[in-house]
């Protein structure tokens, strides 16, 4: 088509021209591989190419509301039968995926194109794709920093332009925080929205959910059209939503709104100026539109939702190590896996059942009481995460950490760096830094990030919004209108796209 760019246009722009016959599919993916082919050695988002695929793909008559659209996968729970997925460690090599994910299959029906998959870290248990097999993925604002994790790679290739749509998972802020850091808008939708089976019913114990990284709200909310409803494999359900998330995003709020806002981590670590006045910023715009906006903290304790969610973490990735015997045919070794990875494995083993059951308990109790607070105001609004975007490297453990690390692998002393108090540290220096996410994934609330602010330096700092459980369609409402403000950040400005 002349004069067609095709970086300019989002997924649903995309998918108008190939409804109007103004462009073909396998035009739109030649442009992607294209596109990954010269972007992706400067970032490494992209680790497994599906081009062959994609192209037949491209060449099969489709349908959807993203027909002929490329898009990446998320290289863990998005499974593509016969395809790897690794979930970015050395541990899954040679494993094929038995089937497709009910994610895949909606995506599908779709007509989206899939064009491979994105790196993460390993098993996506932290907020920095650096993964040791894989290496690190870059973000396309400025390289020397991460794009944040788990769901970087899918991040760095939205923010750069390669594709407008990548898939995308969050099990304690791997949607929000990516977007936060590469200019991008990401929503985590309510527990039991959007599909995790088959193979799951439950994805870390319902803490996480399954969506996308998008580049504009319409293609965020018109992808939940697509991905929300029933699935049997289930284990937790929603109240169905009858309306379009897609018109709700082009619909304005119509009414004036009370809102809540906080400054401060709930864990009560510091939190840098910049993603302060991010959200201070966005406060004072909400005010001009009228709302009613209000500085009030959440009525949860930070320190029991911390610890609750930690709980989770180290008893599912001590059940992920016990698993690898089915895909290794023996059991894991620390070899098998990357140090901290072993570690967080042998503190999950030092986690009892009824630390497990009364973590839980703590996240139901905090669910009533955002439910309660949602009663009176309409979306809760914190800074995404508490600092930008670290550079490449700078959060791996210290020498001492390391030599700790490997120690305890070694002498499966996990339990004594429990009652130490050891782990409470680590803990608290790993989520110093996106202190605000978890609480959404444990009530099972909808949250997004907003792209509202860039620091000095250029880098992208996000606002995160939350609302009572159900009501994505009032938060794309939100979404949808300040993504006319000035403030939005025109992510096309970055020196990669």
């Amino acid at each position: 088509m002349e004069g067609f760019n095709y970086k300019h246009y989002d997924g649903l722009g995309l998918a108008e021209l190939v409804k109007k016959k103004e462009i073909q599919p396998i035009e739109l993916v030649e442009e992607a591989i294209s596109l990954t082919d010269s972007l992706n050695p400067k970032m490494n988002a992209v680790i497994n190419k599906m081009y062959e695929q994609a192209r037949k793909a491209a060449e099969r008559e489709s349908t959807g509301a993203f027909a002929g659209v490329p898009m990446f996968l998320k290289d863990i729970s998005q499974e593509i039968e016969g395809e790897p997925i690794t979930a970015g460690s050395k541990a899954f090599l040679t494993y094929r995926a038995k089937a497709d994910s009910e994610y895949a299959r909606r995506l599908r029906k779709a007509g989206v194109v899939f064009l491979g998959q994105t790196n993460v870290p390993e098993f996506a248990l932290v907020a920095v794709t650096e993964p040791a097999h894989y290496g690190p993925t870059r973000n396309p604002w400025n390289l020397d920093h991460t794009p944040g994790g788990s769901s970087g790679g899918s991040a760095a290739a939205v923010a750069s332009g390669i594709v407008p749509i990548a898939g995308a998972n969050d099990g304690g802020g791997s949607i929000r925080i990516p977007a936060a850091y590469c200019g991008l808008f990401g929503m985590k939708p309510t527990r039991g929205r959007t599909p995790v089976g088959p193979n799951y019913g439950r994805a870390w114990q319902g803490a996480s959910a399954e969506h996308v990284l998008t580049r504009t709200v319409r293609d965020s909310a018109a992808m939940l059209d697509v991905l929300h409803g029933h699935e049997k494999a289930g284990a937790f359900s929603v109240l169905p939503y009858s309306g379009s998330y897609l018109t709700a995003a082009g619909t304005p709020l119509g009414k004036k709104l009370r809102i809540a806002f906080s400054l401060e981590s709930p864990i009560g670590t510091e939190v840098d100026a910049d993603c302060k006045e991010a959200v201070l910023k966005t406060v004072r715009l909400l005010e001009a539109m009228g709302h009613r906006v209000e500085e009030v903290e959440a009525p949860v304790d930070g320190d029991k939702i911390a610890k609750s969610y930690l709980t989770m973490y180290f008893g599912e990735t001590a059940a992920l190590l016990a698993s690898l015997e089915e895909v290794l045919g023996r059991k894991a070794t620390a070899a098998d896996v990357e140090p901290t990875t072993w570690l967080l494995g042998l503190l999950g083993k030092a986690t009892s059942a009824e630390e497990f059951v009364l973590s839980l308990r703590e996240w139901d109790r905090a669910a009533l009481q955002m439910e309660t607070f949602h009663e009176t105001y309409d979306f809760y609004i914190t800074p995404t995460t508490a600092y930008p975007p670290a550079k490449i490297g700078e959060l791996e453990p210290s020498s001492s950490e390391k030599f700790l690390i490997s120690t305890v692998g070694k002498l499966g002393l996990g339990g004594v760096l429990k009652k130490a108090g050891i782990v409470d540290q680590i803990a608290q220096k790993n989520l110093a830094r996106t202190p605000f996410t978890q609480l959404a994934n444990l009530t099972g609330q909808p949250a997004m990030s907003l792209p509202l602010y860039q620091t000095k330096d250029g880098l992208p700092v996000g606002v995160q919004v939350m609302a009572a459980r159900g009501r994505e369609d009032l938060l794309f409402q939100l979404a949808g209108e300040l993504e006319e403000s000035e403030n939005w950040i025109d992510v096309k400005r970055n020196p990669l796209f």
